[in-house]
């Protein structure tokens, strides 16, 4: 059999490469039928014997390109991949996978993407854009499918097992790979559990709820930002109880001043963005302060965080194939992990948006069994943030006790949303993904994770101080 890969260079990586494609059906109904392209990148071991099982990395979103990321992932995975092979493969939809992507809107008018009208016309045009690809039928992009061309992939490169790290999405699609294919799981990490059926957006508004009240009660009870934030608390909700206001300020990626109205949902979007970062969010006690008292840079400057930096945009289409096809039909069931409350700030705006957008989105068809958790066959690590606004612990804590005796869960009780990078985590990962049998796996120690601290609360430098 000829060798699928050929040597390459990726972007950000200092060393080549092997990349490798693989032709898929867009529909495996129709195995004749129209042919995707799935990408995906070998970084090869350090060592000359190198061990049998690679680590397949999962990226989240949904939406995000496994391979565009590899630049960083690898600076976490630098003593796994000594001895294993690290393997990126763009999910369908994503990346090089008959991208679903997009027009890139983060210099459009502020009052434009103020207004959730504008929005969903902005969604609405993409999708018509994206249907009229050659393979623009949005309902094939559904995790199910997309994990079983990671199999195929797992297939053509002759590997028996894999090990699987999963990132926000990306560990429903670890839970799910081990769903349909438990044999060629040696070990699983899921960072930021995100199960099939937590419902999103609108779980979001609850985890956001959480982690935000964490903010205004630690700085409540974190001295130096009690003296500079004393009326924290008021000062936010003064702010909610003024909005929509009109107001004048400096676009913060084209710097042009504009007037426009400053919403509720705007405030939301700009707290929610740096509250998946402690050492972020540690800023948004200076910018609620300042936008109480009338000046909304701060704010406007911190809500364009989770605007895509380059080569790590979301393929907003696979976003929408997945949330409509997967979470939005859960809105009206009874399942585990449906319907949670919106939280009391947050609401449910974001959630709104989406059912109008999932009303009109193909819908692709997912079986019941997607939405259960079997006790796994093989040690999984979970791991959250206790501060995470996305993939709160609640989510992992649920998931855990389904997967039974061979599942570890661990929350660093001050990191947000993704922890492989918090302290001594990456060191976790390896040891637990590099131990030989299971038992010794499940036992790899995680006490260090409980000493990360909050960062203090930032207060900007006073040049008018005295030396």
């Amino acid at each position: 059999m000829a060798d699928p890969l050929k040597t390459c260079r990726v972007v950000g990586l200092s060393h080549p490469a092997q990349c490798g494609v693989l032709k898929r059906p867009l529909d495996p109904a129709r195995p004749s039928g129209i042919q995707i392209d799935i990408h995906y990148v070998v970084v090869p071991a350090l060592a000359r014997r190198k061990l049998p099982d690679p680590v397949f990395l999962l990226a989240g979103g949904p939406g995000q390109s496994a391979i565009s990321l590899a630049p960083q992932v690898l600076a976490l995975f630098t003593r796994l991949n000594n001895r294993r092979d690290i393997v990126f493969v763009d999910q369908r939809g994503t990346g090089l996978s008959a991208p679903l992507m997009c027009d890139d809107t983060r210099a459009l008018p502020l009052a434009e993407l103020a207004d959730p009208a504008a929005q969903l016309r902005e969604i609405t045009r993409c999708r018509e854009k994206l249907q009229t690809l050659p393979y623009g039928d949005l309902r094939f992009f559904t995790t199910v499918l997309a994990m079983q061309d990671l199999d195929a992939v797992r297939q053509q490169l002759g590997v028996q097992r894999i090990n699987l790290v999963g990132a926000s999405y990306g560990t429903r699609a670890a839970l799910d790979y081990q769903r349909q294919f438990p044999s060629a799981v040696r070990r699983s990490v899921m960072d930021g559990v995100a199960p099939a059926d937590m419902v999103l957006p609108l779980s979001m508004s609850t985890d956001s709820q959480a982690a935000f009240d964490a903010l205004l009660r630690d700085c409540e009870q974190m001295a130096s930002c009690q003296k500079n934030y004393p009326t924290l608390r008021r000062d936010a909700s003064a702010l909610f109880n003024q909005l929509p206001q009109t107001i004048t300020a400096a676009h913060p990626l084209t710097g042009q001043r504009e007037t426009f109205p400053y919403s509720r949902d705007m405030l939301l979007a700009a707290l929610r963005g740096p509250l998946y970062s402690p050492v972020t969010s540690s800023a948004l006690p200076q910018a609620i302060s300042e936008a109480a008292a009338g000046r909304f840079e701060g704010l406007l400057g911190m809500g364009s965080l989770l605007s895509p930096r380059k080569g790590s945009a979301l393929a907003m289409g696979m976003h929408f194939s997945v949330i409509c096809a997967e979470d939005a039909p859960l809105a009206d069931r009874n399942m585990p992990g449906s319907k949670p409350s919106a939280g009391a700030d947050f609401a449910d705006s974001t959630a709104q948006l989406y059912a109008k957008v999932c009303a009109a989105w193909p819908q692709g068809a997912v079986p019941s069994a997607f939405y259960e958790v079997p006790a796994t066959r093989s040690p999984a690590l979970l791991l959250s943030g206790g501060l995470d606004p996305a993939t709160a612990p609640r989510h992992a804590q649920r998931v855990a006790l389904a997967l039974g005796a061979n599942a570890s869960n661990v929350v660093v009780p001050n990191a947000g949303h993704g922890v492989m990078s918090v302290g001594c985590m990456r060191d976790v990962i390896y040891k637990f993904i590099d131990t030989e049998d299971d038992a010794s796996a499940l036992k790899v120690q995680t006490d260090c994770a409980s000493a990360v601290p909050r960062p203090l609360a930032f207060q900007p430098p006073r040049w008018d101080a005295k030396p």
